[in-house]
């Protein structure tokens, strides 16, 4: 597959520690005391027990990473979880983590060379790579209680970046991605944010399917610029974020929807994971 080209810039890696231990708390919050069999919709088959031991096992298997800066693909995920033998311990298990994942973040140089299964291969990429799985599994916890779910504007413009610049690289674990192919279509993802949220107003990412794979264009520059866009989906970068997690669909009033939506129909379904 293509090279891919972010259309921004990942933020401060102190930004990331710090947002991972709000959204790790946030989501241990909102686990605790739940039912631990209750059903989490935007997971099928996961009850809140599940999507709890998923989180608070990546973090330490991201930790794990970090702290050994492995420089090949790890051939086992096993490392010692600790994991409470009842199930309504897990919200204090994660909870009780944060520390230590702040410690290895804090200890760790963002710019040191590491294997990693994105785009960029240093440390800096579990950070962020980090946020997003916890940020996304918060959203499905609040919505699995029923409670209202926010995200940070800025911080969902820079999961859309990342989500997209990492796309092509997951067919490990996505296969499906591996057979998105196209004639050169291009899909706008536009942020429906004002510059006083962001930081930048309108910001866009441009997604083009070529027949050899798909790649997440530059932001500014490129023979695809002058040619219009197949489809264009236009929101607010918390709901984009959403749609591209799979936790929203583009047909929702919150988007903004124009050209041909059978590209949009083949590209989420190939992307979803």
């Amino acid at each position: 597959m293509a090279t891919t080209t972010g259309a921004g810039h990942p933020l401060p890696y102190d930004t990331y520690r710090e947002a991972i231990e709000r959204e790790t708390r946030r989501f241990a919050e909102t686990v605790s005391g739940a039912d631990p069999a209750g059903t989490v919709p935007c997971c099928p088959g996961w009850t809140l027990a599940d999507l709890t031991q998923h989180v608070g096992a990546l973090q330490r298997w991201f930790c794990a990473l970090l702290s050994r800066r492995v420089q090949e693909p790890p051939r086992s995920r096993e490392v010692d979880l600790g994991l409470p033998g009842d199930v309504r311990d897990y919200a204090d298990w994660v909870a009780a983590g944060v520390p230590e994942v702040s410690a290895v973040l804090r200890a760790t140089d963002p710019h040191a060379a590491m294997w990693a299964w994105g785009e960029d291969q240093h440390a800096r990429f579990w950070a962020r790579r980090m946020l997003f799985e916890t940020l996304v599994h918060r959203v499905d916890a609040e919505r699995a209680v029923g409670r209202e779910t926010d995200v940070d504007p800025v911080l969902a413009a820079d999961g859309v970046d990342e989500f997209l610049a990492n796309l092509p690289h997951a067919g490990l674990f996505a296969p499906g991605v591996t057979e998105l192919h196209g004639d050169g279509e291009t899909i706008a993802f536009r942020s429906a944010d004002s510059g006083e949220e962001t930081g930048k107003a309108g910001e866009e990412w441009r997604v083009r399917l070529d027949r050899d794979g798909f790649r997440l264009l530059p932001h500014t520059g490129g023979d695809a610029a002058s040619r219009p866009d197949s489809v264009t989906v236009h929101g607010r970068a918390a709901d984009l974020l959403l749609l591209l997690y799979g936790r929203r669909s583009y047909q929702e009033p919150v988007f903004d929807v124009s050209g041909e939506v059978a590209v949009l129909d083949r590209w989420f379904s190939h992307t979803a994971f």
